[in-house]
């Protein structure tokens, strides 16, 4: 079992690296139906699984200074206090019970439609506000827009560990469509640090990550995701895009029913 585990970090890592998106989307579905393991544990896992990939992807960003550290914290002005609010909802209501375990199921399956939304329609989208900019918000009517986005983020992290990746950088581009993608990209994964590793300390506490497991996982994933980074100019985006949301697709219809 510990092998599969480990094959099973690399293909996802795999698809992480060619495509920028689907680490959580995949992963804790793919825990959840494949290898039968509670929801609670699998987000838990995944979310610990999310806080060291991503505190590396942030040192190279840093590097690079492509993190608009400004956003990063008007984010996290409404991610993190959502994160605790949501680990304490869980607490309260059970996060290990099967019928919370049943609520959580749907919240990653509801968290995997809105990335596919956000894969799929993400340039409709910035056409659609660069087509007027007098639709682009500005001054603190922005920073409140980017605070409340932080702090649904915040949710969703915490209860599915989905949404940081493709949901959040859509928002981004919604609300910054000046932003570089390689800002978009080390901003979205700075913020997420701290919300991950919260949202991931909440778990332990509720006893809900499988160290073993998230052991396994990384040791897949690593190289994975380093092939698949090399391998991105490969295959088109496009082609790459449309598979993992069709993936996704089937992945929330079989959470669902």
């Amino acid at each position: 079992m510990l092998l599969t585990y480990i094959i099973s970090g690399f293909a996802v890592g795999l698809l992480v690296g060619m495509t920028g998106v689907g680490g959580g989307s995949l992963m804790t579905p793919l825990l959840t139906l494949l290898f039968g393991v509670p929801p609670s544990v699998a987000v838990g896992t995944d979310l610990a699984f999310a806080s060291i990939t991503k505190t590396a992807g942030t040192f190279t960003h840093r590097l690079r200074d492509t993190i608009r550290w400004d956003i990063v914290r008007a984010l996290c002005v409404g991610a993190l206090p959502a994160a605790v609010l949501a680990t304490l909802a869980l607490k309260q209501f059970g996060a290990l019970d099967k019928e919370i375990g049943q609520v959580i199921r749907y919240s990653i399956a509801g968290s995997v439609l809105l990335t596919v939304t956000a894969l799929l329609f993400k340039p409709r989208m910035l056409a659609w506000i660069n087509a007027k900019p007098s639709r682009q918000l500005h001054g603190r009517p922005l920073f409140i827009a980017t605070v409340v986005s932080g702090a649904v983020l915040g949710v969703l992290v915490t209860v599915s560990s989905i949404g940081a990746g493709a949901i959040g950088a859509t928002l981004l581009v919604m609300l910054y469509p000046r932003m570089s993608s390689a800002e978009v990209a080390g901003t979205d994964i700075a913020y997420a640090v701290p919300l991950t590793a919260i949202a991931a300390f909440g778990h332990w506490w509720l006893g809900s990550i499988d160290w073993n497991l998230l052991g396994a996982l990384l040791v897949g994933s690593v190289p994975g995701i380093m092939i698949g980074s090399y391998g991105a100019r490969a295959v088109p985006e496009r082609f790459l895009r449309g598979l993992l949301a069709a993936t996704l697709t089937g992945v929330a219809a079989k959470l669902i029913y």
